[in-house]
């Protein structure tokens, strides 16, 4: 057993997220949204290097040291599998361990709303879940592909950096893929992709330009491509993706984008106050034609009035979605106020609203 296992059953024991280690600093774990301390002795640059290489691959620890990073998967058989981030700082070298459940947490014990239910079950089309990091979008991905892989016979190719969540072919066949084991980039693997007859492409993150070219691509030739973007709004996610582009291109790339995109989601997650844990909310926005026409006219703009108004078809506001959460009693009016788009709306909620100042 690697020395480094002890930490991670620790982590699966406490419910913990992610377990920082460091040279020169006790282990760290996440719980709950919250830093707590390990009691252990800080661990010196040699001896955490150690035990940091006793579970990488070899061509992950040259690409380490060649360059101060490198992104793995590894696994604990019937425990559970982690995104392990390796990288060098002031003291050291240090790295960053996320766990992922080997059990999938399905749509309905996710609480989904139906559309991406039904997101799930499109032909064709561009599916978008946005966020900030550790917003849960692999958790609601993962979900989405479940979705798919117990009520379709398809093809479903997963291209991750590293591979996260483990899906076991129920009525579709599905292959994962991993940058830099198995492919050598995203871009080169969805251009793979194209060629290996699927119907559903999982794309872990739209990185670059290359490859957000190439997910557009495949949403508009008959595939349903499912992708995520560090953006924290639908309308930022949308502005985000034309501005990737060359000026020459972007009046192209918004008709593109008014026929191929389907859903965006865009999540944050929430500690609760009724009990241990935390849960998200989700602002949704569904491209009906009105939707495509202010995508088409670069009326972005405009996009949170029309998802205010699309409630018949699915669509939510991140600060509907936020009351809701908040009138349930599942999360502090402190953090639903620090997290909205609105602050006027929340702050009559407040027991002590803070100086406009400070808002």
């Amino acid at each position: 057993m690697a020395k480094l296992d002890a930490f991670f059953k620790l982590m699966f024991d406490t419910g913990a997220s992610d377990l920082h280690i460091v040279s020169g600093q006790p282990p760290i774990l996440r719980v709950h949204g919250d830093m707590e301390r390990v009691k252990y002795d800080p661990l010196d640059d040699e001896n955490l290097r150690q035990m940091l290489y006793e579970i990488a691959p070899e061509q992950k620890i040259k690409t380490f040291e060649e360059t101060g990073d490198v992104d793995f998967g590894y696994e604990i058989p019937n425990v559970a599998r982690f995104r392990a981030n390796y990288f060098m700082q002031k003291y050291g070298c240090g790295a960053v361990f996320r766990q992922i459940p080997t059990k999938i947490i399905t749509a309905d014990e996710l609480g989904l709303p139906p559309i991406l239910k039904k997101s799930a079950m499109l032909h064709k089309g561009l599916v978008l879940v946005t966020g900030p990091t550790g917003s849960g979008k692999s958790t609601t991905l993962a979900a989405m592909i479940d979705h798919a892989n117990k009520h379709r016979k398809d093809h479903i190719i997963t291209i991750e950096d590293p591979i996260e969540f483990v899906h076991t072919a129920q009525g579709c066949l599905i292959n994962h893929r991993e940058v830099g084991m198995h492919t050598r980039s995203f871009s080169s693997a969805l251009r793979g992709a194209l060629r290996e007859d699927p119907d559903i492409i999982l794309v872990g993150e739209m990185r670059d330009l290359e490859t957000i070219r190439l997910a557009l691509e495949a949403a508009n030739t008959g595939h349903l491509v499912f992708a995520t973007l560090h953006t924290t709004s639908a309308a930022k996610t949308i502005d985000r993706i034309i501005e990737v582009f060359p000026a020459e291109e972007q009046a192209q790339v918004r008709n593109g984008l008014s026929t191929g995109l389907k859903v965006v989601v865009a999540q944050n997650l929430f500690k609760r106050v009724d009990k241990k844990g935390r849960c998200a909310a989700l602002e949704i926005l569904v491209c009906t034609a009105a939707i495509g026409n202010l995508i088409r006219e670069g009326k972005t703009v405009q996009i949170p009035s029309a998802i205010q108004t699309g409630k018949q078809y699915g669509m939510q506001t991140l600060d509907d979605a936020i009351m809701g959460v908040l009138q349930k009693g599942w999360i502090s009016a402190e953090e639903a106020y620090d997290k909205c788009i609105d602050k006027q709306k929340f702050r009559p909620l407040l027991k002590t609203p803070p100086d406009e100042l400070n808002q």
